[in-house]
């Protein structure tokens, strides 16, 4: 079991100093973004800045259960798309809009994370990593087949030109998705500096010697299930309002699930600031190629910046540099 797992847990005023300071931070940044991207005045710049802090949330989230407990997630895509076909199925049965089907994304996502963990973790490594595969694909199958959120021919999603009081339909689309990463790193650093993320930790390092020492493995790993598919359903709610129209191939592309693993890998796995670090580096990267270039390099850059950081850097750029000291 590593020294981290075991480290004696900062005092109280410290930690309320480290607290305040992030979340002044993130405020300070939050508004600096925001501002920014008004005086640019392209729309397609909150459209960019919205799909980078999409990966932000969702690499946040495949990190809770994925960087701290040690076990891969392949099933991203399947909650992204829960989240995404319960903000349709409530905005169709209610007429609710975004912020409604934010909420209820969330708790659809926590409930099938929670039940994907109670049948899934007791299966460990590859063999917990194909469970969460194929819950994919039976999603998939399962959304295919409902014809009330559109089924195989999608579904259309019509959203107003403007809300005030922002500027456009975009710009308010981007602030929603600022304040959910902005919630999503807070929540990913409470855990990892709770007992919840210690006990996480050594989980990873050693289950076994984890639960001789009396670390409720079970509750942590469902807990951590449940918060994680919670994330990942929560980045996907908006993805209807952000697009105008859904299909299954869309709302489960691999691109997901191949981003949600790599960008905490390259920013660094295990840490609140990892993935991060991550999202806003491939985010931006696949944005400009699909500017320049073409959105079919997306994959290939990941791909590639994958293999150089697992050969060179494989504890990820944060790894890195502290090893570097």
């Amino acid at each position: 079991m590593s020294t981290t797992a075991l480290a004696r847990p900062a005092t109280a005023p410290a930690k309320l100093q480290r607290g305040l300071a992030f979340w002044l931070g993130a405020l300070a940044i939050g508004i600096g973004l925001f501002l920014g991207l008004r005086g640019l005045g392209n729309d397609y710049a909150y459209f960019a800045g919205y799909f980078i802090l999409q990966y932000v949330v969702l690499a946040t989230a495949w990190n809770i259960l994925g960087g701290y407990a040690g076990y891969v997630n392949f099933g991203a895509a399947g909650f992204m798309a829960a989240g995404a076909y319960t903000a349709i199925a409530l905005r169709k049965a209610t007429g609710l809009d975004l912020l409604p089907g934010i909420v209820a994304a969330g708790l659809v996502g926590g409930l099938l994370g929670l039940g994907t963990g109670y049948l899934t973790l007791r299966l460990k490594g590859v063999y917990f990593s194909i469970a969460t595969l194929c819950l994919s694909v039976v999603l998939q199958t399962l959304v295919v087949n409902w014809d009330y959120v559109g089924g195989s021919r999608g579904a259309y999603v019509i959203r107003p030109q403007t809300i005030d009081p922002f500027t456009s339909y975009g710009e308010y689309l981007f602030i929603v998705m600022l304040v959910l990463a902005i919630g999503a790193v807070g929540i990913a650093r409470a855990v990892e500096n709770s007992r919840l993320g210690r006990g996480l930790q050594a989980i990873r390092d050693n289950e076994r010697a984890a639960e001789a020492v009396g670390v409720p493995t079970l509750r942590l790993k469902l807990v951590a299930t449940a918060l994680c598919g919670a994330l990942m359903a929560i980045a996907g709610a908006p993805l209807p309002y952000y697009s105008g129209y859904l299909n299954p191939e869309a709302a489960f592309s691999l691109a997901y699930a191949v981003n949600a693993i790599a960008m905490p890998l390259i920013g660094g796995a295990g840490t609140w600031a990892g993935p991060v670090i991550g999202a806003v580096l491939l985010g931006a990267m696949q944005q400009a190629a699909t500017v320049t270039i073409s959105s079919a390099l997306n994959l290939f850059i990941v791909g590639w910046m994958l293999v150089v950081f697992v050969a060179l850097a494989p504890r990820g750029i944060l790894g890195w540099f502290r090893t570097r000291r």
